[in-house]
């Protein structure tokens, strides 16, 4: 029976814990065998006991080395400022042949600080399940990486049986393993993740601050709700992805811009041109993302969870053109010609 300790116990920590002890019982009808054992540690004593009680731990740790001294497996769950405290207290007290992973959202300093900071004796991958919720740890599910990607970086010393070993957490969690260079990563998700809450807080700061905030929630709708919901996230989060991300986040700040300003003088420019340079820019957009909505991660299996969009009946124009080539839209000259034709009939007969 392998130990599996899971520092940081908060939203995804937790997760994490309930999936491994979920699919650790569906195992154990099979054969009779116990094959984890899984010992929960936070700094927050409040976080471990509600964890233990959720049941996504066996059992807790009074201290951080105490967690990690005879576990095989540890998973670090703490904010990415956190890791190089972590790595430094349990670095003496991790088992021969272990295996470290973590959940962070940037990978490139975190291997860094895996190679100074981690003994040579145990073996680290930097994980990243791109999975999550703004809720707190009470929403945690066993469920919640499931058909989710889940990125892993292995150290370039680290042994084929510990590569294996994540990987089969992560197919225990039901998520899809992908290997991926930490600094690409770190590229990719600065657009993808980190950028869209840098915008969202963004776009908050920018409206509460004007004279009319009071009046103005009112008037709110879906639209700002959906695209303000990730300013809710964690500060603490946020603020570490940002100073361990920054050249990437500064990056798409700078494209960002740029594609901001190129809207600005579209509707500014000649107003004869405006209809068309708006067009432009909502249309690419919208194919863009239409592109994204409707990505296959296996055949007949999105790799997003928009089922629900794409259920809809409004969605119907914005997928159009992508799913069916614009036949929705295009009507032969001949039945144009006999609409056009029935429109005196139906006059006189009014």
């Amino acid at each position: 029976m392998e130990r599996v300790a899971i520092i940081g116990l908060g939203l995804i920590g937790t997760s994490i814990g309930l999936g491994l002890r979920e699919w650790a019982a569906r195992e154990k009808k099979r054969d009779n065998q116990d094959r984890l054992y899984v010992v929960g540690f936070d700094s927050d004593l409040a976080q471990q006991q509600l964890a233990k009680k959720m049941k996504a731990v066996d059992d807790t740790a009074w201290d951080l080395p105490g967690a990690v001294r005879d576990a095989d497996v540890v998973i670090v769950a703490t904010p990415v400022g956190a890791i190089p405290d972590v790595f430094r207290t349990m670095g003496d007290h991790l088992k021969h042949g272990s295996v470290v992973t973590d959940v962070c959202s940037t990978k490139g300093k975190v291997m860094d600080w895996a190679r100074d900071l981690l003994p040579t004796t145990t073996s680290f991958i930097g994980g990243h399940p791109m999975a999550g919720k703004t809720q707190s740890t009470e929403a945690a599910e066993a469920t919640l990486f499931k058909g989710a990607t889940w990125c892993i970086c292995p150290s370039v010393r680290a042994p084929e049986s510990a590569v294996q070993t994540v990987i089969g957490l992560v197919a225990a969690l039901e998520a899809d393993s992908q290997f991926i260079d930490p600094y690409e990563h770190d590229g990719f998700v600065g657009g993808v993740s980190h950028l869209p809450f840098v915008l969202s807080s963004a776009l908050v700061n920018t409206v509460s601050a004007g004279p009319g905030w009071r009046d103005m929630k009112l008037l709110s709708a879906s639209g700002f709700r959906d695209t303000s919901r990730l300013a809710g996230g964690g500060v603490d989060m946020h603020r570490d992805i940002c100073l361990t991300n920054t050249d990437s986040i500064v990056r798409w700040l700078d494209e960002f811009a740029t594609n901001l300003q190129g809207f600005r003088e579209a509707l500014t420019g000649p107003e004869d041109d405006r209809p068309a340079a708006l067009n432009a820019f909502f249309t690419k957009a919208r194919d863009a993302r239409a592109d994204w909505a409707t990505a296959e991660r296996n055949i007949g299996q999105l790799a997003q969870d928009t089922e629900g969009e794409l259920s809809r009946n409004a969605i119907a124009g914005q997928f159009g053109q992508m799913l069916f080539g614009g036949i929705a839209r295009r009507r032969r000259p001949d039945d144009l010609v006999k609409k056009e034709e029935k429109k005196p009939e139906r006059a006189d007969r009014k």
